[in-house]
């Protein structure tokens, strides 16, 4: 399909959104067909496919069971424990079953919230497609968060079951979780009735008694239970997932079970151009959206083997990737710009010591893209590189392109054009007029109703979701994406950083994007941030925190400081003297979450002499230590 072709194809599913998703909804299984595909009576909340039973965990396990039994559905590889197991759809709709029989042994039931504290394991991925069988509603919380940050999680949640396993293993480094849990426990209001834990052998624990199982010793019990599917009205709820990085009172993002199910059924046949008896590689982690929506859910029910990783991509070494990418076919790769600038610093033989035959794509998101690094990855896999935008509240990318319909080339530096169903528009902040010309910097906007597989609301507080998100001007809602952007003259975005994050320098207002990527186009850059900082003459000046890819250049003063002022040079030449950084400061690392994301809050707050915050999320303490000592000096 030519990149006219899916103009077309976008235009219907923006203009008969009734009849574009009612032909998308046959790509699951419907137990009771749905009387109305969307009611948006009460705007800006949405229900799609009413009336319409389905589950998750029919379309992703159960049929392909039916049809391809031994086919490899999950396969999971941790080189932390030097680790490889294989399951195939049979096995996989066993040992599901398995665990949806142990979650009700411990008194779960239909519409009952399940809290998954894990690694990742298969395990997890079990018991997310359990609870999504007997339609229990999942709350999967990233493995090895703080438990201050858990128990406010299971406070919101109200679990009645958590599940858990003694430890999580990082660079070779164990991660207890159990004391964790125990702690989080301690500090929450609210007492789950169950714990059920899955002793990988990695750390000793302590059993609770009357609240801690076994699941090593329930499994045996219920190794031939058959649990059949329950059947779920389309807008029941599937699970609930809280965004990273929020303050106060979390906010879980809730998900239904019938649009989310048609939504990533049609992305990865559109988008991902995922086929049936493929293997899918997504590098995430199952506490974040990706991991739900591309490594459980997306692939499995496209009928693929999904590729469940724990482990670095740089061990054993920068190859091991490629490595597991040839042994086991990968066709489809999901990645993150962070993870690719971490391979940067290694040496570039290893991207092509590999088969990558079976290779079509890499898809990379999470945060923006850069140039240089996306020439750089695009340049040593010789495969295209295709980014996509999209946040937790979504659930899946609003801009990309759509490999499985359209071979456009992307753009370096843009995720690419909006995918059907999303209403995308840039506008004003200030007056909400829509911004129609070309190089025009706009907030980021998608007119309502949301397509399918986006939030329903705030988890529990309706009027947070309207309030956080929705602005209505002329009888239209619109949902902010919270991101500055604009969009050239072939209609593709760039985005240019959180609204938020958007620096007034004297009046001007420039976006933190566009001055990472000047600098980052520098060869001794590796990776690089810049905040906003308060000053007193200009109002907000930019401040730049690199890691070189020589570390004793950092080290050396003389040297920094030459680096500096080339720096400089580099931003007057490119954006213009008004968006140069005060300071260029070289530093060992950046403090990221353990997800990958850069922690530019608390970078703003140190240069600003503010306390940084939670900071239970952080990967390497040192690496804000560093900072700190920078900045005094």
């Amino acid at each position: 399909m030519s990149t006219t072709d899916y103009t077309s194809f976008y235009q219907r599913s923006v203009q008969d959104p009734e009849g574009f998703w009612r032909e998308q909804a046959a790509l699951i299984d419907w137990h009771t067909p749905f009387n109305e595909v969307c009611d948006y009576t009460q705007a800006p909340f949405a229900r799609w496919f009413v009336g319409g039973t389905t589950n998750l965990c029919h379309n992703a396990v159960d049929r392909h069971a039916q049809q391809r039994p031994d086919a490899a559905a999950l396969i999971w590889v941790s080189t932390e424990v030097k680790q490889e197991r294989i399951y195939s759809f049979a096995q996989l709709h066993r040992e599901v079953q398995t665990m949806a029989a142990i979650l009700q042994k411990l008194g779960v039931q239909r519409g009952d919230r399940v809290l998954i504290y894990m690694p990742m394991i298969p395990e997890a991925a079990f018991a997310m497609l359990a609870c999504a069988r007997i339609g229990a509603i999942h709350s999967v919380v990233f493995g090895g968060f703080a438990s201050h940050a858990l128990a406010n999680r299971i406070d919101d949640a109200q679990p009645k079951l958590v599940i858990s396993a003694d430890a999580g293993s990082r660079g070779g480094k164990v991660v207890p979780y159990k004391p964790l849990l125990d702690e989080a426990l301690e500090r929450s209001a609210h007492r789950p009735q169950a714990v059920l834990m899955v002793d990988r052998g990695l750390a000793a624990f302590e059993h609770v008694a009357g609240r801690d199982h076994d699941y090593a010793s329930l499994h045996p019990q219920h190794a031939q239970a058959e649990v059949p599917c329950t059947w779920l009205e389309s807008n029941e709820i599937s699970y609930t997932l809280y965004t990273s990085g929020t303050t106060g009172k979390p906010k879980g993002v809730q998900r239904d079970v019938g649009g989310y199910a048609v939504a990533l059924a049609a992305s990865m046949k559109y988008i991902f151009d995922g086929r049936a008896g493929e293997t899918y590689f997504s590098t995430s982690d199952i506490g974040w959206v990706v991991g739900h929506s591309y490594i459980v859910y997306g692939p499995l029910l496209a009928g693929m083997a999904t590729l469940m990783y724990e482990g670095l991509p740089v061990q054993p070494d920068a190859g091991i990737w490629w490595e597991l990418v040839a042994r086991h076919r990968v066709t489809v790769m999901f990645s993150a710009p962070t993870a690719v600038r971490v391979l940067k610093k290694h040496d570039p033989a290893h991207l092509s010591q590999h088969d990558l035959s079976s290779l079509r794509a890499l898809f990379l998101a999470g945060e923006p893209l850069d140039e240089p690094t996306a020439r750089w990855i695009s340049e040593g896999l010789g495969k295209p590189i295709i980014d996509n935008y999209w946040q937790t509240e979504t659930g899946w990318p609003i801009l990309t392109l759509a490999r499985g319909l359209t071979d456009a080339a992307p753009k370096l530096g843009s995720p690419g054009v909006p995918m059907y169903g999303y209403r995308v528009q840039l506008i004003d902040e200030n007056t909400g007029e829509a911004l129609q010309a070309a190089q025009q910097k706009g907030l980021l906007v998608i007119e309502g109703p949301l397509p399918p597989g986006c939030l329903q609301t705030v988890w529990g507080d309706n009027d947070r979701f309207v309030r956080t998100y929705w602005r209505e001007q002329g009888g239209r809602h619109y949902y902010s994406t919270f991101d500055w952007a604009l969009r050239d003259e072939d209609g593709y975005y760039y985005i240019l950083g959180r609204s938020d994050d958007v620096i007034n320098v004297a009046g001007h207002r420039l976006g933190t994007r566009e001055i990472e990527e000047c600098l980052s186009g520098h060869p001794a850059v590796a990776e690089v941030a810049v905040v906003g900082v308060a000053d007193a003459l200009k109002g907000q000046v930019a401040m730049a925190f690199a890691v070189l890819r020589d570390p004793a250049r950092a080290a050396t003063p003389q040297l920094a400081q030459a680096l500096e002022v080339e720096l400089f040079k580099r931003v007057d030449a490119e954006l213009g003297a008004v968006a140069r950084p005060s300071r260029v400061h070289c530093c060992s690392a950046l403090p990221k979450t353990r997800s990958g994301k850069l922690l530019r809050r608390a970078l703003q707050a140190l240069a600003e002499g503010r306390d940084p915050g939670d900071l239970s999320t952080i990967e390497d303490p040192s690496a804000l230590a560093h900072i700190q000592d920078l900045l005094r000096r």
